[in-house]
């Protein structure tokens, strides 16, 4: 009976919506991701799983550099237990609005597409995990991650991960613009 019921709710987590292009622009601003990302960020987020329990809390400071042809995001992570990590994403403009990326853990490369207010980030990423014991493992996740330009200087971001094609969490993180 548990299995029928843990399969029923991962089920109907599974047909949540989603944000698509196709929805409409509710704002006036106009993302441009290599200004905005260009310079000191600090970022706010935590991991939700599909019951909404937050699993992971973390603060990101973020130095991003714009050189006119790439994009490199250097993301230090520190987390609600103390641990660190670094993250670095090399980003790629490859047409007017879309985007090709990579960073250490990140399997092939990952894409992105610009709309008016919004920005749409797609990869699949071995993510570390760190174990009681000291030790870190990983775990291979999928992210469709939706970013929305509230402001000059904040951004919200919604990711959604998956595992295996089902839907395990969401990462919700805001933006902010350093003066």
């Amino acid at each position: 009976m548990r299995r029928l019921i843990l399969a029923a709710t991962l089920g109907l987590a599974a047909c949540t919506g989603k944000p698509s292009f196709d929805d409409p622009t509710l704002s006036r601003e106009k993302l441009n991701l290599e200004e905005f990302f260009d310079g000191e960020l600090v970022a706010y987020g935590q991991f939700q799983d599909v019951f909404g329990t937050v699993r992971r809390s973390f603060e990101v400071t973020i130095d991003g550099t714009w050189n006119g042809e790439k994009l490199t995001l250097v993301e230090d992570f520190i987390y609600e237990d103390g641990s660190v990590e670094q993250r670095v994403w090399s980003l790629k403009k490859t047409g007017p609005d879309s985007w090709e990326g990579t960073a250490p853990g990140v399997i092939g490369v990952a894409t992105g597409q610009e709309q008016d207010n919004r920005f749409n980030w797609q990869y699949e990423i071995d993510l570390p995990i760190p174990a009681a014991d000291g030790s870190v493992d990983t775990l291979r996740v999928t992210f469709d991650d939706w970013m929305w330009l509230l402001s000059e200087d904040r951004l919200l971001n919604r990711a959604y991960m998956k595992r295996y094609g089902i839907d395990i969490g969401e990462v919700i993180i805001t933006f902010e613009k350093l003066p």
